[in-house]
């Protein structure tokens, strides 16, 4: 079923998939890991499944759930979607056939609008001609620093009506920033016990930047010990914008 989200640049989450693994430098405090070791905890039955606690740990093994795949078509209100919240859809071990059938279901409930977001973008690049792209499905990547750019240049390929970029938790500048072909920009300081700090300066470029190439642009926090603990304001305001769905 779809659950509610406190993220605050969506309403819902779905995940048809669970688990995932390290791939970089945003990843080494994932607050879906931790989560998930809590739900195993308790009991959830999705998190069960404990895998290589090297790679995964405790109830996040890549998991598949094909029970879920047809929620969205009970949901009685249109909703925005972050698809697999605890996971990345297009993490190898995800088989294609399965990604496909996310993505019909999504193509079949035009009401809602669903937000995809993957750190893998290799994989995305080399199987998004594969797949059928409903208006619907906005596509995003992970670039937590410059070092993930690339990711950018191979969302660029991808043919989605919304193209965006989560830059959460934002670990470092992002020089050389170029939002070619990008509608929405995400930014945020990363919560958590061991958080690491992010600096005004690197929100403020990346604002800046999407000013002026008139790019939609969301402030999720500063982070902190916990997601609210240093506030959502930047320069004295709240930066809210959503982007507007293109022809594609």
């Amino acid at each position: 079923m779809g659950e509610r989200s406190g993220i605050e640049w969506t309403e819902a989450t779905w995940n048809p998939t669970t688990g995932c693994d390290r791939v970089s430098a945003g990843c080494d405090n994932c607050y879906a890991l931790t989560l998930a070791k809590r739900l195993k905890a308790m009991g959830a039955p999705k998190y069960q499944n404990d895998g290589d606690p090297r790679t995964s740990g405790p109830g996040f093994d890549l998991t598949l759930h094909r029970g879920v795949l047809r929620a969205p078509y009970g949901w009685r209100t249109p909703r925005t979607v972050f698809v697999n919240s605890m996971s990345d859809l297009f993490h190898a071990r995800v088989p294609l056939d399965f990604v496909r059938q996310v993505f019909a279901v999504m193509a079949d409930t035009p009401e809602h609008t669903y937000q995809v977001l993957t750190k893998r973008s290799r994989r995305l690049r080399r199987v998004a001609e594969r797949l059928e792209w409903p208006p619907n499905v906005w596509m995003g990547v992970s670039v937590e620093g410059a070092a993930e750019l690339a990711r950018a240049d191979d969302l660029r390929t991808v043919p989605a009506a919304v193209r965006f970029l989560s830059c959460e938790p934002l670990l470092g500048p992002l020089d050389g920033l170029d939002l070619t072909g990008i509608h929405w920009v995400i930014a945020g300081g990363e919560s958590g016990p061991g958080h690491r700090p992010m600096e005004a300066a690197w929100v403020r470029e990346i604002r800046d930047t999407c000013l002026r190439d008139e790019v939609a642009f969301f402030f999720k926090q500063w982070g902190g010990h916990t997601p609210k603990a240093g506030g959502r304001l930047l320069d004295g305001r709240t930066w809210d914008q959503l982007p507007l769905p293109v022809s594609v």
